[in-house]
């Protein structure tokens, strides 16, 4: 695999397909695969023709964290001006649903990378956690405001804390992963959870659905009825809203026209 490119792009209908491509390194986490994980979410956001997407690994890892190829070196220096604790794009700043298919190990930045999907899919005999304690660094993603917001403090400050793996059963215990399966369903499994998403579900309502979701994190009770109001009046008589009742009545699959871009409400 030398020389191959760190990630894939793929296109399944209204489904993106992102694959982590380093399997000889457990697709260990390098720069490189950052800027075109990041590039590949943009592209997802702007491209209206994608619905959904889904990020998964090539062969028995999802992600293994950071590469520490480099050893002691590997947390030594950073550079100041351009350094982020979240070296790719979260995904929850894409406005389409994002689904991590963790069809194995997801530790380190892998799992904070993971935790930023809207959805997980993890296999069965894998590990899972944030172990950046143990390596004497804080972990990163955003996870310290995140994983609180997920499982509570208490449950986050363990993880955050101790540093310990999780098995797939600990995961799912913790509510991290919307199912389990053995290694090879969890992609396919994935794919027709999105593939759901994408034909089902009105575009634009989904993207605001989620952004209302996501923003709604930092938002008051207030705020949130005030927002939410504005944004359900932007989607009422709009042609997927008549779609969608037409399509109930006439007992067939709805034909979605809504565009995430050209429909957003303005502000």
């Amino acid at each position: 695999m030398t020389g191959a490119a760190p990630l894939l792009f793929e296109r399944y209908g209204h489904v993106a397909l992102i694959t982590l491509n380093r399997p000889e390194a457990l697709n260990a986490f390098t720069g490189d695969m950052g800027e075109l994980w990041s590039e590949r979410y943009r592209e997802c956001d702007r491209d209206d023709s994608i619905r959904a997407v889904v990020v998964t690994g090539n062969d028995r890892a999802f992600c293994a964290g950071a590469d520490m190829s480099g050893g002691a070196d590997t947390f030594d220096t950073h550079d100041s001006a351009n350094f982020s604790s979240s070296p790719v794009l979260p995904a929850w700043k894409v406005r389409k649903p994002v689904i991590a298919a963790m069809n194995g190990h997801a530790i380190g930045l892998g799992f904070s990378l993971a935790l930023q999907c809207d959805f997980r899919f993890a296999a069965t005999d894998s590990k899972y956690g944030l172990i950046q304690s143990r390596r004497g660094v804080l972990a990163d993603g955003c996870s310290h405001w995140l994983l609180p917001r997920l499982i509570g403090v208490e449950a986050a400050m363990e993880m955050l804390v101790l540093g310990r793996t999780l098995t797939s059963d600990e995961l799912a215990e913790k509510g991290l992963a919307r199912e389990i399966l053995p290694a090879a369903q969890v992609l396919p499994a994935a794919l027709s959870f999105a593939d759901e998403i994408a034909s089902q579900s009105s575009p634009l309502i989904a993207a605001m659905s989620k952004r209302l979701l996501w923003d709604g994190l930092g938002m008051s009770l207030d705020a949130m009825d005030a927002k939410e109001s504005q944004w359900l009046q932007h989607t009422m008589g709009k042609a997927d809203a008549i779609e969608g009742g037409r399509a109930f009545a006439e007992r067939r699959a709805p034909r979605w026209q809504s565009q995430v871009n050209s429909d957003w409400p303005e502000g």
